[in-house]
């Protein structure tokens, strides 16, 4: 029996940590065909959102997703992210918190392709996680 992944644990954690702390808890997401997000604000293949108490409704984070729903550009949408989807997990104020490695999701040729593009692109940047926006610290890979 293989062990369960840590990364739902470590999320939950940490988006209670900064709640609890009355920081503002973010998400940067990998998006693709699993991810349900508004598609008009994801760049480069990722989109950030505030999953603060007070930025979204009816929250959930099991061990395989988080949905809520949440407003943009004044409409409502429901959001499904993939767990492993999850690339870090941070408070706006202080920008503390996590990444995390890709993992690989089941879903054929086309998920193995993009497996291989995203380990050739930490390889060829030397094991580097994805850099955030300026001004924001970085966060570590945590394996």
């Amino acid at each position: 029996m293989s062990a369960l992944s840590q990364q739902p644990y470590f999320l939950r954690a940490l988006y209670e940590w900064c709640v609890d702390n009355g920081y503002t808890p973010y998400l940067t997401v990998r998006v693709d065909k699993q991810t349900r997000v508004p598609q008009a604000f994801v760049k480069d293949g990722q989109i950030v959102l505030n999953v603060g108490p007070s930025a979204v409704r009816n929250i959930h984070m099991d061990n395989d997703w988080v949905t809520f729903s949440a407003r943009f550009g004044g409409m409502s949408h429901s959001i499904e992210i993939p767990v492993g989807n999850v690339i870090a997990i941070y408070a706006r104020e202080t920008g503390e918190g996590m990444a995390f490695e890709h993992l690989a999701q089941p879903g054929g040729a086309d998920a193995d392709a993009e497996q291989d593009a995203m380990t050739d692109a930490l390889e060829d940047d030397h094991s580097k996680p994805p850099q955030p926006p300026k001004g924001r610290p970085q966060l570590k890979v945590v394996k």
